[in-house]
């Protein structure tokens, strides 16, 4: 064990030195283009992501993946700060050329790139203040457990989805994607010159892609829906003294995560949040007593819920006593589940039953 600590402290000293060495190099993140789905596939023209510095910044190569806020894809390395874009792209199953030139928030751009939000727990040995949901120490956090708990700014993903709506989220590390902005590309009616640039090298001709991936009345409704807000906090009850909140992860259906640890995990804020789409969380109620539940959400229905109780509620998540099962309620409202598991597991937390 001590030889252990010892290896441990000389990561700690080095990942430090590597540390102020980065604060020296224009700061660096990924870039992710996303789709709700892949018949809403598109292909791009040209694109530039403006940036503080001036430095230059782009899209992946290709088209988008993924789902909405995920592309499961990353990129080299782009450098300096994110204000805006200029992106021109085909979108096949509307036949269509757009143009996005948006200009991100300044002063909430430099608000977020100070954050380093938490990813998870690190031995008190390494970290002996109490973990915050975000601290403001810049750009150059990087998680490593069990030396450093928090992560800066890593990724700016981008979500297409039909007639223009674009959505831009911001990812810092595993675990914490937030909204900044939804933007509308504009059509470009005369697109000749760009038909014959992006179809110059395809395999298929505009005709043919059209005919092949062309959807009628595409609309963005379902995920101008999703983006939707309530003011409510999260609470953990059960009947067990002996309950123990160590984390939970939420997925919302408009493309953010959030996720929850010790201590705020027991006083989480009121904050307005979209609906969820899935969920985790981990408790125990003694030693040997772990356990993990994984919950899948209805938007129509859950929203529904969530209009007829109205803003300043309470999600409740109520653990039966013998830990078999748990209730999801809206002040005392039945939150009906689409699915959920519960399964015993053995992680590791500090404050875990000895």
């Amino acid at each position: 064990m001590d030889k252990l600590k010892t290896l441990l402290l000389y990561l700690f000293v080095f990942t430090n030195l590597i540390h102020c060495q980065e604060m020296n190099k224009t700061p660096e993140f990924h870039v992710e283009i996303s789709h709700p789905a892949n018949k809403y596939e598109i292909e791009f023209v040209s694109d530039h992501i403006k940036t503080l510095e001036g430095s230059h910044a782009g899209l992946p190569y290709g088209g988008t993946s993924g789902d909405w806020g995920q592309s499961g894809k990353r990129w080299t390395e782009q450098h300096g700060t994110p204000i805006g874009a200029d992106i021109t792209y085909y979108a096949g199953y509307e036949d269509t050329f757009y143009h996005l030139d948006a200009d991100f928030p300044v002063e909430k751009i430099k608000d977020y790139m100070e954050r380093a939000y938490a990813n998870g727990e690190a031995l008190p040995e390494f970290h002996k203040e109490p973990l915050q949901k975000y601290k403001r120490s810049g750009r150059y956090e990087e998680f490593a457990y069990p030396i450093n708990p928090y992560n800066s700014f890593s990724d700016l993903v981008f979500g297409f989805a039909p007639k223009g709506m674009v959505v831009v989220w911001l990812r810092f590390g595993a675990g914490v994607q937030i909204e900044l902005g939804r933007y509308q590309a504009e059509v470009i009616k005369d697109d000749i010159e760009l038909e014959k640039k992006l179809f110059a090298s395809w395999s298929m001709n505009r005709r043919e892609v059209k005919e092949r991936d062309f959807i009628p009345n595409a609309s963005p409704q379902e995920w101008d829906n999703y983006r939707a807000r309530y003011n409510y906090t999260v609470i953990f009850t059960s009947e067990n003294r002996g309950l123990r909140l160590f984390r939970m992860w939420m997925d919302f259906f408009n493309g953010e995560q959030e996720v929850f640890y010790r201590p705020w995990i027991n006083e989480a804020s009121y904050e307005k949040r979209a609906i969820p789409k899935e969920l985790n969380f981990t408790w125990e109620t003694g030693k040997d007593q772990q356990y993990t539940v994984y919950a899948y959400f209805n938007w129509e229905k859950t929203n529904g819920v969530f209009k007829k109780v109205g803003n300043q509620a309470k999600l409740e998540f109520k653990i039966a006593s013998d830990n078999s099962s748990f209730e999801v309620l809206l002040d005392n409202h039945p939150v009906l589940t689409d699915s959920m598991r519960v399964f015993k597991t053995n992680d590791k937390f500090n404050d875990s039953y000895k």
